[in-house]
């Protein structure tokens, strides 16, 4: 009798483990505390991250990677499909870097269609230590550093509603994606944190960034090589550099970069504002031909802005440079609408274009921007340019 018991219990308990893990596999949820992470903020989760994706991925129907309430810490994960189906990504909780990572990405994303990352939580990439020793800006190694988050090859995407926090290097970087919308991103860092761009984009095409905060030590957006029909809207950009075009012209064959819509941003307190960059002499000591062009910049207010309108063809941020050469990119059909607030550099508009390729079909139009010192109202600078007034502008342009 007892040995008859002891093996309804184990059949029992078979049965009842088979139904658990048949209802798991069933509902497609994928919890990565029962894979074992430890939401300690101690114990390195990121086997059991890695784990919960790739069940959720194999999944015929959506798969859900569920990270709960808690603080995670994981080393690199890079999170690969293609998948079956759509997959989603919920994090809830808060995932930390190791403060010293061995790699230049933490968090990636490769080959996957059909994403959505939601659920209120953070990215943390603890950089502070790293970004006590970059040396990048001052023209020393830059790119071995860690980003945040990173995606490759991402098709028909949407980001939302979570946090990157002091990454070591870029927080996002958006690489060959198509078609991926991010919104409500809440993306921060000190001032004084090199080289920590909030979103990157390169290579790709349909990305759109709204309703969202980022501030960082460096641009809040920036568009590389290769980015075409990008929207940016109601972001809240500062402190930072600005929201940037390139820089472009450091490479050879960059592909042309094209269709970028800026509209209903509010800058504070930024190094720089709407501004498109340019190498007048890359680093291998040539300026190689590129290609910039439809580029509409509206309704975008300034608070306290240094350099609120810039087009910066003689971009040289290190010594090497040599800026009597021009730059080759060719910019044009470029439309600054609507641009109105306050500068705290006298000279508020700045379109300084390559001598080679001067840039063709700029139209500036209902511009307003009020120099916040005492030495006299905003200036602005033009060079090689070819440019159309439409409306007020001030300060009055020098085209």
């Amino acid at each position: 009798m007892g040995s008859s018991s002891n093996l309804l219990k184990v059949c029992l308990s078979v049965l009842v483990f088979v139904s658990t893990a048949n209802a798991k596999s069933q509902s497609g949820i994928f919890n990565v505390v029962n894979f074992g992470a430890v939401a300690d903020g101690k114990t390195d989760s990121a086997k059991a991250f890695l784990d919960a994706w790739n069940q959720a991925c194999a999944c015929d129907g959506q798969g859900r990677v569920v990270i709960p309430r808690g603080t995670f810490l994981a080393g690199p994960v890079s999170f690969k499909g293609p998948c079956k189906a759509p997959i989603v990504f919920q994090l809830t909780g808060k995932v930390i870097a190791p403060e010293e990572i061995q790699s230049e990405n933490w968090i990636t994303f490769d080959y996957v269609t059909g994403l959505n990352i939601s659920g209120g939580g953070t990215f943390d990439g603890r950089g502070a230590l790293t970004w006590s020793r970059t040396q990048c800006y001052k023209g020393g190694s830059c790119g071995k550093d860690p980003i945040n988050i990173r995606f490759n090859f991402v098709t028909d995407a949407a980001i939302r509603g979570i946090s990157s926090v002091d990454s070591k290097f870029f927080h996002m970087l958006v690489y060959r994606c198509k078609n991926v919308k991010f919104f409500s991103i809440n993306i921060s860092a000190p001032a004084l944190s090199h080289n920590t761009d909030g979103i990157h984009i390169g290579e790709s095409t349909g990305i759109s960034i709204t309703r969202s905060f980022i501030g960082t030590g460096d641009d809040c957006v920036s568009l590389g090589p290769g980015s075409e029909n990008i929207t940016v809207s109601n972001v809240r950009c500062g402190p930072g550099h600005g929201i940037s075009i390139g820089s472009l012209g450091r490479y050879d064959d960059e592909n042309p970069l094209y269709g970028i819509h800026v509209k209903n941003c509010t800058l504070t307190g930024t190094d720089n504002g709407i501004r498109i960059k340019t190498w007048a002499v890359s680093p291998t000591g040539h300026s190689p031909p590129g290609l910039a062009s439809d580029f509409i910049f509206e309704n975008i207010v300034m608070d306290n802005v240094a350099n609120p309108i810039i087009i910066d063809q003689e971009y040289c941020p290190f010594q090497y440079c040599n800026k009597g050469s021009p730059s080759c990119v060719k910019i044009s059909n470029v439309s600054f609408k609507d641009i109105r607030g306050t500068s705290k550099s006298k000279l508020a508009v700045k379109l300084l274009c390559s001598k080679g390729f001067p840039c063709q079909n700029v139209e500036l139009s209902d511009i307003n921007l009020q120099y916040t010192g005492t030495d006299g109202p905003a200036t602005s600078m033009c060079t090689n340019v070819d440019a159309k007034i439409f409306g007020n502008v001030f300060p009055s342009t020098c085209v």
